[in-house]
């Protein structure tokens, strides 16, 4: 790829960058920002086998520590005696090991970006009677366990309010043509018409003289992820764009295994989810790449994602979304879908249909990274009734269970490690879905968690889990080990306490 396509990291922007009708909102949200970054990098720090690292060097709140706690402005962690508000100069005491400075780096950003989201929230109408686009775009905070929550590296202050979808923007696609001969269609076919993100349009101008402008533009709302968009003139059709920005833990492009695989894993997953009426899988039914020397480019790259239209009384809410801020009154949007206002009764039926699916695949050999972006609720009248599972690229796929029916795929899609599938699955949907709706719970109905874990422990022994879900600490993906590495992108876990033990 060329230069101008890699995106350099970049320190946190200074007020000066934010917008003069926010920066009396930008500098209020500051400490809280701070505060939630902190907390999520001093949990970290509590669960993870981080490498040198001296916790006798490190205190601060054990409440504040929990996964999901929800950070106070002024949370500070002492290193050596000393204490830190800002996280980034709390990681820099720590004297730890690697990529100190990428990570700080990161940190600053992750801070700026969230206080920029909280700072810029302008009042909108109840998600009841909206689409899905305006429910995913109330999620403000990111990642509920990452650091890097909010980190956005190589895009502006200005990129970030025009792009992102916490700031509600409509995005104006571009189209390009693309010679045939240097066009690459998988799945249902795509003409060589290659529709680029207006950031990765603007860095890559004149990189690819031959890649030609139409002239047309498409618009497109963000959903969760911010580089994958539903089309303005028809919702039901999602575009996954490639964005050489570094969101979280990675540069957000789409990579050539991505490209093939997508219209194969559907298929496949179409096949044997069939007889499953509480799980449907967003088919990615074409995608499209230009061709740099025979090789298809990750930066020149789009999936097609179709999403189904839900009938008249059902709305799809992703699973994270749940603890967003609702635009009636800033309580968590999970007041405002559960129905009849029975909390645990929401759990039950959730993972009721969540579980025998999730599982049933699992036994297949099939682990859906079900974690809360890429799954979704469907709701009627306040009740889960089926969810929506999108984002084929993270599954896991074993061939010696799959046996015939399994399909050619490219990547790191394929393993017959039993750990390796389990591991995929129970991190992303208990560890993490489940874990954080429990916290929730617990946090704004005042639950006793020990029986809502217990319902948990029923139902997926009741779907056929393997034992180990049950019985075995839990995984958790050990992000800030990874940001640590001189190769972030390969997968580190940690375990923490399974609360199902003994349930």
């Amino acid at each position: 790829m060329p230069e101008q396509l890699t995106a350099a990291p970049r320190p946190a922007a200074p007020v000066d960058d934010v917008p003069q009708h926010l920066r009396a909102a930008y500098t209020a949200a500051l400490p809280g920002a701070r505060a939630s970054v902190l907390a999520r990098l001093w949990g970290a720090l509590n669960r993870e086998n981080v490498p040198g690292l001296d916790h006798a060097r490190l205190s601060g709140d054990p409440a504040a520590a929990r996964a999901f706690a929800v950070a106070q402005p002024g949370l500070a962690v002492e290193v050596a005696g000393v204490a830190h508000t800002d996280p980034a100069a709390a990681l820099r005491a720590l004297r730890l090991p690697g990529a100190v400075d990428r990570l700080a780096t990161e940190l600053d950003n992750s801070v700026h970006n969230l206080a920029l989201a909280r700072a810029n929230r302008p009042a909108r109408p109840s998600p009841r009677t909206t689409d899905l686009a305006t429910v995913e775009q109330l999620v403000v905070d990111g990642h509920p366990l990452h650091p890097c929550c909010r980190t956005r590296l190589g895009m502006t202050t200005a990129e970030v309010l025009a792009y992102a979808p916490e700031h509600l923007p409509t995005v104006a696609l571009v189209e390009v043509a693309v010679p045939a001969s240097r066009w690459l269609s998988t799945g249902a076919g795509l003409p060589p018409r290659l529709l680029l993100h207006p950031w990765q349009a603007r860095h890559t101008a004149g990189a690819y003289p031959w890649l030609t402008p139409t002239g047309r533009t498409v618009p497109a709302r963000p959903l969760m992820s911010l580089r994958t968009l539903a089309l303005v003139d028809d919702p039901t059709i999602h575009v996954k764009t490639a964005v050489d920005v570094q969101m979280t833990s990675a540069v957000r492009i789409v990579s050539p295994a991505a490209v093939h695989n997508g219209p194969v894993m559907s298929a496949l997953l179409a096949r044997l989810t069939a007889a499953m009426p509480t799980l449907d899988v967003l088919p990615e039914t074409a995608a499209g790449a230009v061709l740099v020397d025979g090789e298809p480019q990750r930066g020149l790259s789009y999936v097609v994602r179709r999403f189904p239209a839900l009938p008249p009384g059902e709305v799809a809410v992703p699973l994270a979304a749940l603890a967003a801020p609702s635009p009636a009154d800033g309580r968590p949007l999970l007041r405002d879908v559960v129905a009849p206002h029975d909390p645990a009764r929401f759990l039950a039926d959730l993972l009721d249909i969540a579980c025998p699916p999730l599982f049933a695949l699992l036994d297949r050999g099939v682990a859906l990274e079900a974690h809360g972006q890429n799954t979704l609720v469907v709701l009627r009248d306040g009740r889960p009734v089926r969810l929506l599972y999108r984002d084929v690229g993270g599954v896991r796929v074993s061939p010696a269970r799959l046996g015939a029916a399994m399909p050619e795929l490219r990547g790191d899609l394929v393993t017959d490690d039993a750990d390796e599938l389990r591991t995929k699955l129970v991190a992303a949907f208990l560890t993490t879905v489940v874990g954080e709706l429990i916290a929730l719970l617990a946090r704004e109905y005042d639950l006793p968690t020990g029986p809502l874990w217990g319902r948990v422990a029923a139902a997926v022994r009741a779907a056929g889990a393997p034992a180990q879900v049950w019985r075995d600490p839990l995984p958790m993906k050990a992000m800030t080990t990874m940001r640590l590495a001189a190769d972030p992108l390969d997968d580190v876990w940690t375990h923490v306490p399974n609360p199902m033990a003994g349930a």
